[in-house]
């Protein structure tokens, strides 16, 4: 697990959504969504459950307090990834509630949860490559520190945008 955690990534699924994750430790990641459903969204410190599969192959696998539950295989020497996630029906309905900081709304995504329908979900099973990898460190508070912006994930393979 040491190769994998602290890995800072930036991965686009054939759908054509950009994703941003950082494997913070054994159990917590940051992200950011640059585009899709719920572009613009970023979270911190979101726990997770993180487990090598087999060499060079990580699970990681979470529910959000959207209610959505996301499930990402990740081969980093091949450059690619799996992801499903399953969108309660309200999210894919009312993604723009979930569109923004989520750690400062925690109860607005509560409320959202109980207040709307769940089911059925909406699933996205996708491949996607990863266009960006590093090592960025253990508990790097400073990666995922600021809200995505057009541009951001070519600031960050161009080396412009560093911490």
């Amino acid at each position: 697990m040491d190769k994998f955690i602290g890995s800072h990534m930036i991965y686009t699924y054939e759908n054509g959504w950009e994703y941003e994750i950082y494997i913070k430790n054994e159990d917590t990641i940051d992200y950011r969504i640059h585009s899709g459903m719920v572009g613009g969204r970023w979270v911190r410190d979101q726990k997770v459950n993180l487990v090598k599969l087999v060499e060079n192959v990580y699970k990681v696998s979470w529910t959000e307090p959207t209610g959505t539950d996301v499930a990402l295989n990740f081969m980093p020497e091949e450059k690619r990834m799996h992801g499903i996630i399953f969108f309660p029906k309200w999210v894919h309905e009312h993604p723009e509630i979930t569109v923004r900081y989520q750690n400062d709304f925690i109860p607005l995504m509560e409320e959202s949860r109980e207040k709307y329908e769940t089911y059925p979900k909406y699933v996205v099973p996708e491949f996607a490559d990863i266009t960006f990898i590093e090592n960025a460190g253990v508990n790097n508070e400073q990666l995922i520190s600021q809200a995505p912006y057009a541009g951001m994930t070519d600031d960050i393979r161009a080396g412009k945008l560093q911490v």
